[in-house]
């Protein structure tokens, strides 16, 4: 990106990307799939391009990923298998959270108690190493899912990681066993542009309370911080989501 973008948006340097709180866990990958190693993967990018990351990785790392924090209590759990997936049926996501259409949705209700997923998915091969992000049909029916509501990913269950899982099935990247998911960095860093304009006009349009800290909270999860010279550029030249 040019210099004066740099004060818009601004990539964190760490290679794994923690969250601004200590207390805060890192963002695990590991609880979409069947649960068949202990391996506790983070959200990570790589900020020097270099994209060909070894599977096993025998650098020593430090620093210790938490393991995945259980789901929020209460959260509305979108269950999918096989079958919706096969027919890019949206169905299971409108009748777990009510939201039938991409107008009908009110925010605030979906802030409080969150959206997650429950993937129920059977592979051909059972001895399949594949994780369900690396699935071309799982990420597709995603795919359609972020295209319908595209302002989704500020309403999931940030805490238990489905931000992260959610961007790893639309965002190119890379399995590594001890850096988890490492993500293209400049494929992430559109979709996080993306995703700004979006949710912050979508927050806006609600009355949703401070909609710049939602979202800027929402980029900063995935290691990105968002200035407000973005926001009022958006503000200035403003558009109807609907």
């Amino acid at each position: 990106m040019s210099r004066s973008s740099t004060s818009i948006i601004t990539s964190f340097p760490q290679k794994i990307y923690r969250p601004a709180s200590s207390s805060s866990p890192l963002l695990p990958t590991s609880r979409w799939s069947e649960q068949r190693a202990d391996v506790s993967a983070s959200v990570a990018f790589n900020p020097s391009g270099n994209f060909d990351l070894s599977l096993y990785d025998d650098e020593e790392d430090s620093s210790k990923v938490a393991p995945p924090v259980p789901p929020t209590e209460g959260r509305f759990e979108v269950v999918i298998d096989n079958d919706a997936i096969r027919r890019l049926d949206l169905s299971p996501f409108q009748v777990a959270t009510g939201i039938t259409s991409p107008f009908s949705a009110e925010p605030k209700e979906y802030l409080e108690h969150t959206i997650g997923f429950s993937i129920n998915y059977t592979r051909e091969d059972p001895g399949d190493p594949r994780e369900l992000s690396e699935f071309p049909d799982i990420r597709l029916w995603f795919v359609r899912l972020d295209a319908t509501y595209p302002w989704l990913p500020v309403l999931l269950d940030w805490r238990a990681g489905e931000l992260a899982r959610y961007a790893a099935m639309l965002v190119p990247h890379q399995m590594n066993m001890r850096m988890g998911v490492v993500f293209n960095p400049e494929a992430l860093e559109l979709f996080i542009m993306n995703k700004v304009m979006v949710v912050y006009t979508w927050l806006k349009k609600h009355d949703v309370p401070k909609p710049r800290l939602k979202t800027s909270d929402m980029a900063r999860m995935l290691g990105f911080g968002i200035g407000n010279e973005l926001f009022d550029l958006i503000d200035q030249h403003p558009l109807d989501p609907s």
